[in-house]
């Protein structure tokens, strides 16, 4: 009986395939309390943020577009240019106090687990 095992090990090839198994194995995220901080950090100024350009920059459109009746279309739509111009300028005004709300109401709602985690951080 002529039983042979024959074994070929390359570094550079187990690293290779250890890499692209790790793209396709389903394993867990662990997060340190310092990155679990800075997320909720970002987490309360973050919607408050994205909804608050969005609103700015409808509201800047919308302008635009007064504008553009005004100046450029004149005559019937001078009337229709103005009010459309002005709901652009409240649109505009509103981002802020929008975004403060919900800032405000985003830091209420995850101030004791921020404080929470910052008190263990801080031991």
């Amino acid at each position: 009986m002529n039983n042979t095992f024959n074994y070929t090990y390359s570094a550079s090839q187990q690293e290779e395939i250890k890499k692209i198994r790790d793209k396709y194995a389903a394993h867990e995220k662990t997060e340190d309390k310092m990155e679990q901080l800075r997320r909720l950090d970002k987490s309360v100024t973050k919607p408050g943020t994205v909804v608050s350009l969005i609103i700015g920059i409808l509201s800047c459109l919308i302008l635009g577009v007064g504008m553009c009746c005004t100046m450029v279309w004149g005559g019937e739509f001078f009337v229709v240019g103005i009010i459309v111009g002005v709901v652009g300028i409240v649109g505009i005004i509103c981002a802020y106090p929008v975004y403060s709300a919900i800032t405000k109401a985003r830091k209420e709602k995850l101030a004791d687990e921020i404080i929470r985690l910052s008190d263990e951080l801080m031991k």
